[in-house]
């Protein structure tokens, strides 16, 4: 089963959209489904506060645990870090056109009738597993690119 598949094999059993995106590439982190599960934990619905859309959060968290700092005050590895968050974070944006959940879902996901609201219109259902997709995607393509550019994982 490919990343993709995973995320949203997860995503649908009822997992956040950041568990899910972190979770499908456990492996590949170095740490467990338990673990991401956890790390991911608190990161949906953009922090329950419609903020940065999960997907995208669970997506930066595997890039930091792949590329992300090692040391305190190496330049270079701060720098790649900022690289790659830009990255994730502007190519989601040019793609959906941003990457605050309330934005893409159309309502506050903060408030009980926000939730309310997304998941009578089958938001969750629909919308969010194509953000899940979307993630991945764009994760995946940064990944190859940072290999590419002789980048490998931490």
């Amino acid at each position: 089963m490919n990343s993709k598949d995973k995320a949203l094999k997860y995503f649908s059993e009822g997992l956040h959209c950041s568990q899910s995106v972190l979770a499908a590439f456990a492996d590949e982190c170095g740490i467990s489904e338990e673990m991401a599960f956890k790390l991911g934990s608190c990161f949906g619905s953009g922090m329950r506060k419609g903020n940065v859309c999960g997907a995208c959060t669970g997506a930066l968290m595997v890039l930091g645990l792949l590329f992300g700092e090692e040391h305190s005050g190496v330049p270079e590895e701060r720098q790649r870090s900022n690289k790659i968050n830009d990255m994730m974070l502007d190519r989601f944006k040019q793609t959906y056109g941003t990457f605050i959940c309330n934005e893409l879902l159309g309502c506050d996901m903060s408030t009980p009738e926000g939730v309310q609201y997304a998941r009578s219109k089958g938001l969750f259902k629909e919308f969010c597993p194509k953000m899940v997709a979307g993630a991945v995607d764009i994760l995946e393509d940064i990944i190859e690119e940072m290999k590419t550019d002789g980048i490998d994982n931490n």
